[in-house]
């Protein structure tokens, strides 16, 4: 199986750029998954919820889900990416996963970080995984990270890959995504973005790139830079994060012992 990252400095507001853009460069590549970063057609720094409402989508049916479907259709690949979603109850932070035959799933983003917290709602969407045929894929957004249930909810719904669309600007997170495929035996992709926004008087955001594909041994096959566009596929073989063994006597989640875990 083929997968792969897009990691590039969208422009705030300018979807259909944006978009055109991503259809520029994923028409040179050939792969069976795609991870987009968090809110790539978009941008990330809001400045009004009257800002955020206006780039906010529908889903399946705004336009940025349906240019994916076509996208994905045209270059025959699954995609997974994030977007301001317009839900009937408020805007989330969501991402989205499509394939050659249309839209699969919806994620809406668990762990909302910083300002997030005052343009959208917290995802009640809970962490899915859905079957591709090749791989059974997972959706966490960005500061999902940070909390390990995120990935180990994955990982026990069987998630042999998880899709990590992002908006990075700790420091962090490439090494964690480290730990985190480690200590769950699953592949990670992350698909951050580069560049910096700052808006409305606001101290600016720097992301940090470091787009990466981590297997589950915790190998990093591919990293990408800090500050420079890049896309990247890899090739791996989905089947060796079914394997929890750690050895003879040790295995990952049968060894699990959830009666103490409770904090209470």
């Amino acid at each position: 199986m083929r997968v792969g990252y897009l990691q590039f400095d969208p422009i705030f507001a300018e979807v259909k750029r944006n978009l055109d853009r991503v259809a520029e460069r994923l028409s040179r590549e050939t792969c069976d998954l795609m991870v987009l970063p968090e809110l790539f057609a978009s941008g990330y720094q809001f400045v009004s919820e009257t800002e955020v409402r206006a780039l906010a989508e529908p889903v399946p049916d705004g336009p940025t889900t349906q240019r994916l479907v076509e996208i994905a259709r045209e270059r025959n690949m699954h995609l997974a990416a994030g977007l301001p979603e317009r839900g009937t109850d408020g805007c989330y932070n969501s991402a989205v996963l499509v394939g050659p035959q249309g839209f699969i799933g919806l994620y809406r983003k668990t762990h909302l970080f910083f300002e997030e917290t005052l343009w959208f709602r917290p995802g009640n969407t809970g962490f899915q995984v859905w079957d591709l045929g090749v791989a059974k894929v997972g959706l966490m957004v960005c500061f999902d990270w940070y909390y390990p249930e995120s990935a180990r909810t994955l990982a026990l719904k069987g998630a042999e890959i998880i899709c990590h669309p992002s908006n990075l600007v700790l420091p962090h997170c490439p090494d964690a995504m480290v730990t985190r495929s480690l200590e769950n035996r699953v592949f990670a992709i992350t698909a951050n973005r580069i560049g910096t926004e700052a808006r409305g008087g606001k101290p600016p955001m720097t992301f940090i790139g470091n787009s990466e594909v981590v297997t589950p041994r915790g190998k990093i096959l591919q990293r990408a830079p800090r500050d420079r566009e890049e896309a990247a596929v890899i090739e791996i073989d989905p089947a060796e994060a079914a394997n929890k063994a750690l050895n003879p006597y040790n295995d990952l989640l049968k060894d699990r012992r959830v009666e103490l875990y409770n904090p209470s």
